[in-house]
């Protein structure tokens, strides 16, 4: 069978959409337009955003230690403990 008779490539060539404007509008070459900014509303959301990411590792850190700590200072009278 030779590509020209192949019934999948002419179907696809009939429903496959036009390419869009927007793809062809800039020359090659040309770098696109910068983003827009960022409403300043997101300011806060933002900063709380990132405090909490940096904060994270502390914070599951910190889990780790008062967990270890629980198990360390366990008095045996808890259900864990089931020597008899």
């Amino acid at each position: 069978m030779t590509p020209d008779d192949d019934p999948t490539a002419e179907f696809l060539d009939g429903v496959r959409a036009e390419e869009t404007p927007w793809r062809r509008d800039r020359p090659p070459g040309e770098q696109a337009p910068e983003r827009a900014e960022r409403p300043e509303r997101w300011g806060r959301t933002r900063a709380a955003g990132r405090a909490a990411a940096q904060a994270a590792p502390y914070l599951q850190a910190a889990a780790l230690v008062a967990w270890l700590a629980s198990g360390a200072f366990d008095d045996g009278s808890g259900s864990g403990n089931q020597s008899g």
